[in-house]
């Protein structure tokens, strides 16, 4: 039995727990159970073998072995495009989408924890053939909980305030606050919204959540969020009874038109607060050099 036997078996142990422990179908379904995480786990377990085959490669002077690095990021791209490619198939049959911003960030992220993994094991051989199994078991909770700290993004509870905000009708106009969302003209239509509908509005904490939450992929996210938790009073072919979310031009506020199937404002508000902020909605505008030059002072 070779040497490095044990440190690679470790690393595979600990890289794969962490694949399962990161890999969590939620309200979302997603991914799906049980055929979605067996296909996870699995390449959960090929990126901590990868992990683990490094340092003892290296230690072998089998400098060829180091390619595997190539195939491993090529392989893991791949999981980037499988997941882009199959959410946006099933999207089409959302009775409200996800939008391709959210579908995005899902893919990038379950491409990066197979990094993370793979980093994880490499770490833990690493330190189990330097030091002992203690000191390597120690390493590899110091890696789970950096793991979960670049795991956990912002959610929208962080970046805006939300109310709730009865909805009115002008004229054939629909409002949520003082924020026009739609025309519906069939009064018929106009009595489902005000007994099933409910309104919301997001006002934003500072300049760049202002950008941020006025990305129509990001509005989109918090929509599928909202219906996938509370179920949604439509179907095919009513475009009346879709929800919406429209913006205040003069203040960046948001008000965010729903017709959830269970109408507690409570659970929406905290459902609408725990929406992520989406990593390609995020812009820091106040972080540009025309925000932080000087204004020239008037001699007049």
């Amino acid at each position: 039995m070779s040497e490095f036997t044990y440190p690679i078996l470790f690393g595979i142990l600990i890289g794969t727990l962490l694949r399962i422990i990161m890999l969590r179908t939620d309200y979302r379904q997603y991914p799906t159970y049980l055929h979605g995480k067996t296909i996870h786990i699995s390449l959960g377990f090929i990126a901590a073998a990868l992990g683990s085959l490094i340092i003892p490669a290296l230690l072998s002077k089998d400098y060829t072995a180091v390619t595997i690095l190539t195939v491993a990021a090529t392989q893991f791209r791949e999981v980037r495009n499988m997941e882009r490619n199959t959410l946006n198939e099933v999207d089409e049959f959302e009775l409200v989408s996800r939008g391709k911003t959210y579908i995005e960030g899902i893919a990038i992220s379950f491409e990066s924890r197979n990094y993370l993994v793979m980093i994880t094991s490499f770490i833990a051989t690493f330190v189990y053939i330097l030091t002992n199994l203690i000191i390597a078991i120690i390493a590899a909770i110091i890696c789970y909980i950096l793991a979960k700290i670049l795991m956990s993004g912002s959610v929208l509870k962080e970046v805006v305030d939300i109310e709730y905000k009865d909805l009115h009708f002008d004229g054939a106009g629909l409002y949520v606050d003082n924020i026009y969302v739609m025309n519906i003209g069939l009064p018929e239509r106009q009595e489902e919204i005000m007994k099933y509908g409910m309104g919301f509005v997001l006002t934003p904490k500072n300049m760049n959540t202002i950008t941020t939450i006025s990305n129509l992929g990001q509005r989109q996210a918090i929509l599928h969020d909202v219906s996938i938790a509370l179920g949604v009073f439509r179907d095919s072919g009513t475009p009346a009874l879709t929800p919406i979310i429209k913006r205040d031009l003069d203040d960046g506020r948001l008000g965010v038109f729903l017709l959830p199937q269970v109408r507690d404002v409570d659970k929406a508000i905290e459902i609408i607060g725990k929406v992520p902020v989406l990593e390609n909605a995020i812009r820091m505008p106040s972080n540009s050099k025309a925000h932080n030059k000087e204004v020239p002072a008037n001699d007049d």
